[in-house]
């Protein structure tokens, strides 16, 4: 681990328990059922113990897309060519995503970074600007990127939730766009669950049957080559991963330390949580899951992390769409935790 890396980790800190009691004590007064509004409950707990409040909130409230292409494309692992990443970036800055949709249903700022994008991207408006190259390596045959190019996305990724965070910023969706960034996630679930190749590759952009089986032999390929440590998420992430899934990383890190609830989206966002967790354990604290993704790996990644989505929806889009979804979920656990009357406010008894 870096000492740059190091000194974000040392940062973290696990949330106050004390904010939790407090607010489970609240919702024992409020006029319900004890525990009658399920997972609701939990959510607004877990979020006062984040935000070390009693009565926490999900607003105000943003959305992270990290945006990089991967070179194992050119194993044809895409059912889309890596041309496609910078195309869809456009579509980001120009409203037509269903993720530019969903920032205007839920009210929440939209941030699209380029951290990997091989293309030039400088003249599109409203972009957040951290290329590190111009793609990662094809992993088939090379590492995918350097230790020091990790850590700079790491840092990229880290350094733009604390922006957020310390503009006031209290709940952030974390997502990413990249043809290719599946095969890369399905890498890293293989190396840190142990699980074959071919129990977590899916279908990604839509690949056919054939296209799945010769997804995972490349996947298999790559880690029998590579030899990544699963005690080692640093060295998994440089080997197989990709600049999105880096930046992913150090936001769920950068969360952790500025005490901001975290929302993971589907597949490649939870790989690049469950690495930030084996980085630093206490960062799992500060995370919900958005939803469950129809990746097969993600069903994985969700039972190593003991993560229960709040959303089930078959979606498998990526863009940080299914925590924005969420976002509706978190608003409900918080506006009944707060705004619910208490059994005395209400004169019952």
């Amino acid at each position: 681990m870096t000492s740059r890396l190091q000194s974000f980790v040392e940062r973290i800190r696990p949330p106050d328990p004390a904010f939790a009691d407090q607010a489970r004590a609240r919702q024992a007064q409020l006029v319900k059922p004890p525990g009658s509004l399920g997972q609701l409950e939990a959510l607004a707990t877990r979020m006062a113990a984040i935000q070390a409040t009693e009565r926490p909130q999900a607003h105000p409230r943003a959305i992270v897309v990290f945006c990089a292409d991967h070179g194992v494309c050119a194993e044809g692992v895409s059912a889309f060519p890596s041309r496609i990443t910078h195309q869809h970036l456009r579509n980001f800055v120009e409203g037509g995503a269903a993720i530019a949709v969903l920032a205007k249903l839920t009210q929440s700022e939209l941030v699209i970074c380029d951290v990997g994008v091989d293309a030039d991207v400088s003249d599109l408006p409203g972009i957040r600007h951290g290329k590190i190259r111009r793609g990662s390596r094809n992993f088939a045959s090379e590492p995918a990127m350097t230790a020091e190019e990790s850590a700079g996305a790491i840092q990229f990724g880290f350094e733009t939730v604390c922006e957020l965070a310390e503009r006031g910023v209290r709940a952030i969706a974390i997502g990413e766009m990249g043809i290719g960034n599946t095969t890369a996630a399905a890498a890293i679930t293989a190396a840190l669950t142990r699980q074959p190749p071919e129990a977590v590759t899916g279908r990604g952009s839509g690949l056919s049957a054939a296209g799945v089986a010769r997804k995972a032999g490349v996947i298999r390929r790559a880690l029998e080559r590579h030899q990544p440590r699963a005690d080692d998420p640093l060295d998994i992430l440089a080997k197989v991963g990709g600049f999105d899934l880096a930046a992913m990383c150090g936001a769920f890190l950068g969360c952790a330390a500025q005490g901001c609830v975290a929302v993971a989206d589907g597949f490649v966002s939870t790989a690049a949580a469950a690495l930030a967790i084996a980085c630093a354990p206490a960062a799992r604290e500060f995370m919900t899951f958005g939803h469950r993704s129809s990746e097969p790996g993600h069903q994985f990644l969700l039972s190593l992390l003991e993560a229960t989505p709040i959303l089930q929806l078959d979606m498998r889009l990526g863009e940080a769409s299914g925590a924005a979804l969420a976002f509706s979920i978190l608003d409900a656990a918080c506006r009944l935790h707060a705004g619910m009357a208490t059994f005395a406010e209400a004169r019952m008894r």
